[in-house]
């Protein structure tokens, strides 16, 4: 079972999550915080830290400025950093295939290899909100279609400049004066609908030859993407089983069509577990979650993620709307929305009750490594990305209390076995293109 530890707020999973006991807000800009949550990661036997990180401050409503953790650093310097206090654990970091460069990416990840022997990674997200856009220069961001057939494109461009130098092909000689050899050297001249990148890149190939590379997105785009170049993918984690064992089928049969093999594709579904040392417990510690989330920030999210401005609806009659027009912005959770809503009658208030707490599996340790453990054997999941509700607490309870538990059972490996990301995975290093 493969586990990797998601920070995208920085005080845990929810847009209030700083508020809950034993957060530290006041440390988030702080490289000793981040270097706690990846040292107790790496001890409790995770393969990668997922840094999760978006390009604007979420101000569509005052809400988002008044009530979220917003702030946080860059990525690519923070992991950077961590390769300092860490040994073994893989470092994935976002990058936004809309809002970024092939040969910046290529570049920050491929350094991000060299310093950690091994184990960087990165998530492609095509970024899905119009805040992002205008840092950019544009009013509004790119339509989905054309969002995913750029970070396709982003994508066979980075592995390109990867590629080029051969291995051996940096050879510095100081007695003859010969620090590479021309022949080993490849220029890439790429050409298409969105990049055109001479190369090369001034790096040798990275130690893993192409750094791991994690996707998520359960759009038909989306899916698309994974089963042609992602070797891990992030997936929503809450279908009962056998729905969440035909998503796994889906994206294994859509690397095979793709001429991968099974194994080269990794399913990682989201799970937020919330422990008690009772189930009452538990589900009392979601409570508290929803306790500390204002009504007005509740309805604003909602209304960031159906485009439409919620705030003069009543909150307690029944809640209609019109899905026919689509969304620009996250496939999943309008999808989500909308099954909810065509399945059942809610009002506003429900709605996002019900949208917060799908997010959680309450549990005791116990419960919650049966349902894992179910899950991987049943043909559902190769693993897990956790994105504890809280931070620091949630991860140090599910590494102290949970894991245990997966280890004894024979389904997790009581340590990481070896010292790259891709062995961790176990994926096979990509030869050149040019070999």
């Amino acid at each position: 079972m493969i586990l990797t530890a998601m920070l995208f707020y920085p005080g845990g999973e929810h847009l209030t999550s700083w508020r809950l006991p034993g957060g530290r807000p006041a440390d988030y800009l702080s490289v000793g915080y981040y270097e706690d949550f990846a040292r107790t990661a790496e001890r409790a036997g995770f393969a990668a830290l997922f840094y999760a990180d978006e390009l604007y401050v979420w101000d569509r409503f005052p809400s988002g400025v008044e009530h979220v953790a917003n702030l946080r650093p860059e990525p690519f310097g923070l992991l950077g950093a961590l390769t300092r206090c860490t040994e073994r654990i893989g470092l994935v970091a976002t990058v936004s295939t809309t809002y970024n460069e092939p040969f910046h990416t290529a570049r920050q990840v491929g350094s991000l290899d060299f310093l950690s022997s091994g184990r960087a990674g990165w998530n492609l997200v095509t970024s899905a909100s119009d805040e992002e856009a205008r840092n950019f220069g544009l009013d509004r961001n790119l339509d989905h279609a054309a969002r995913y057939r750029r970070g396709a494109e982003f994508v066979e461009v980075v592995h390109g400049l990867w590629d080029s130098w051969d291995d051996g092909a940096v050879a510095p000689d100081v007695a003859s004066g010969r620090y590479a050899d021309p022949a080993g050297m490849h220029v890439l001249d790429h050409e298409g609908e969105f990049f055109r990148v001479r190369g090369p890149l001034n790096l040798p190939r990275p130690p893993q030859g192409r750094h791991v590379l994690f996707q998520a997105g359960s759009s038909e785009d989306g899916r698309r993407l994974a089963g042609q170049h992602a070797e891990a993918v992030f997936v929503p984690g809450s279908a009962p089983l056998p729905g969440a064992q035909r998503l796994y089928e889906d994206y294994k049969s859509r690397a095979v069509a793709a001429g991968r093999a099974r194994s080269d594709l990794l399913v990682l579904p989201a799970l937020s577990p919330v422990l008690g040392a009772t189930t009452a417990q538990a589900h009392e510690r979601v409570d508290e979650i929803e306790a500390l989330t204002p009504d007005r920030l509740s309805l604003d999210w909602l209304s960031h993620h159906l485009g439409v401005d919620l705030s003069d609806r009543p909150l307690d009659e029944e809640f209609r709307f019109d899905f026919a027009g689509g969304s620009n912005q996250v496939q999943t959770v309008y999808e989500g929305i909308r099954k909810l809503v065509d399945r059942d009658r809610f009002t506003l208030r429900e709605l996002y009750r019900v949208m917060l707490r799908r997010r959680f599996l309450p549990g005791t340790p116990e419960e919650v490594a049966d349902w894992m453990t179910e899950r991987f054997t049943a043909g559902a999941a190769d693993g897990f990305t956790l994105a504890f509700s809280s931070v620091p607490q949630g991860l140090t309870e599910f590494a102290d209390q949970v894991v245990p538990l997966l280890v004894r059972r024979g389904v997790l490996a009581p340590e990481l076995p070896e010292a790259t990301l891709r062995g961790n995975l176990g994926l096979p290093v990509p030869r050149s293109r040019w070999a």
